[in-house]
């Protein structure tokens, strides 16, 4: 860390003892000398939306911002906002910038890995109950991963698989080995106890996702009797020990309602949740079941429950389609972030299981600059209304045309499959949303877009 990022990072953590002493009152005090300070006006928009927020009372983010100071270790909680804040955002952004203008590539602010292909569970529809044990990623492989993208500026990991906690131990050595990295997880949460709680205390810089999508009847049925209590003991402990959590959730034609509703958003607060990430089922591999994909109303209804329920309750929601006006479109292939499945296969997402490069035989900075994620680079936007980002789902065809462009390879482990069967079975879909899109952008107060046929 060099001398004026030394000097950030030191006044963003007093601003944050600062704000500690008492957040209700401090906050605007802080947005007051950040505004002061901000020139350029470039955090205008941000500060505006955070002291709106707690100008009202009933706010949803106000009452979420203050509840963490309540609920959670005040030790664990400056430890996650030192990392995803402070060295994620404030004092790496120049290192990332500086390579991506030398080397002409996008780098990622997050890597997702998966750790293994192995899982505890046997979930109906799951690959990996069926894979079973064949692929992992070693500790001296995510070390070194990790150490290649803190050089080149990337502080953000996420582990998912299988099921990732099958490694709790590496999990933890992984934390402390990088104390300035922020870890989280995304898991069915029935490894979660009582000793893995006392070791994420202890570390401080690791927050679990549970994947939960329904209560007791529906989970059980999908995943094995007993995993709905599972999930609940689980957070019953990270609540015991004053540890941040979040949900994480999958909505497809069958549970979008339930997914959006009332009802389900107060039953994660309840249980303790401070966030939860929604994604929308994508037609996978040759036993995909396209019917399963969520309708243009009812993704139309996620888009509004979201964005209603943001403003009166305390949960911070991201919905990776539906909130692609936020962070520009599609965030894969390095503009944000990256995948690395269990084989060491690099992917420009979760969901593009496509490469033209590994981890055992390429570095971080040489995928970022081979023909894959540099066509993701020159490619995006896929589309001028960002409430249409992907590739696949909103815009059948582009991924097609990427893959066959740069050379790269299937990595579905299962059975590979063609870029172009992938998005075929999509097209109906973007078809039926291209109109609502339109018809939101419009409603926000966008200028509404010409059809984008690249």
């Amino acid at each position: 860390m060099n001398i004026s990022d030394k000097i950030k990072h030191d006044a963003a953590m007093a601003a944050w003892d600062y704000i500690g002493k008492n957040p209700e009152a401090n906050i605007p005090k802080v947005l007051d000398k950040v505004e002061k300070l901000d020139s350029n006006g470039t955090l205008s928009v941000h500060i505006n939306s955070i002291r709106k927020s707690f100008a009202d009372p009933e706010n949803g983010m106000r009452k979420l911002a203050l509840s963490l100071f309540e609920d959670i270790d005040p030790a664990q909680l400056r430890a996650l906002y030192e990392g995803l804040a402070v060295n994620s955002m404030l004092t790496s952004a120049a290192t990332r910038a500086k390579v991506r203008e030398e080397n002409d590539c996008n780098v990622p602010w997050a890597i997702l890995m998966d750790l293994t292909s192995a899982c505890n569970l046997k979930c109906t529809g799951c690959w990996a109950a069926e894979y079973g044990h064949s692929l992992n990623l070693t500790l001296e492989e995510l070390d070194n991963i990790i150490e290649q993208a803190e050089a080149l500026g990337t502080y953000v990991f996420l582990y998912s698989g299988g099921e990732p906690l099958v490694r709790k131990k590496d999990i933890i050595t992984l934390c402390e080995r990088h104390p300035e990295a922020f870890f989280t997880s995304f898991t069915n949460g029935t490894l979660i106890d009582e000793d893995f709680c006392k070791e994420i205390a202890r570390v401080k810089n690791f927050v679990p996702a549970i994947s939960v999508e329904g209560f007791e009847e529906d989970t059980d049925f999908r995943r094995g009797k007993g995993t709905f209590a599972a999930t609940q003991r689980a957070m019953e402990l990270l609540r015991k020990y004053k540890l941040l959590f979040g949900i994480s959730c999958c909505y497809t034609r069958k549970n979008a309602e339930f997914i959006g509703s009332e009802e389900y958003i107060d039953a994660m607060i309840n249980w303790g949740a401070k966030f939860c990430w929604l994604f929308t089922y994508m037609p996978i591999g040759k036993d995909a079941v396209p019917e399963l994909m969520a309708t243009a109303e009812q993704r139309k209804y996620m888009y509004y429950q979201i964005r209603n329920f943001r403003k009166t309750k305390p949960l911070f929601t991201m919905d990776f389609w539906n909130d692609g006006e936020y962070v520009g479109g599609c965030i894969a292939g390095g503009k944000c972030y990256i995948h690395i499945n269990a084989g060491g296969d690099i992917e420009p997402c979760a969901f593009m299981h496509y490469s033209d490069a590994n981890i055992r035989t390429d570095t971080l900075l040489q995928s970022y600059k081979n023909p894959l994620f540099q066509q993701y680079r020159v490619n995006q936007p896929f589309n001028k209304n960002l409430l249409r980002p992907c590739p696949v789902l909103d815009n059948p065809g582009r991924l097609t045309v990427m893959v066959e462009k740069s050379g790269a390879k299937s990595t579905d482990i299962m059975a590979p499959e063609a870029a172009s069967e992938y998005c075929g079975k999509c097209v109906d879909a973007a078809k039926a949303w291209a109109p609502v899109a339109a018809e939101l952008w419009h409603a926000s107060g966008k200028d509404a877009p010409a059809e984008d046929k690249r």
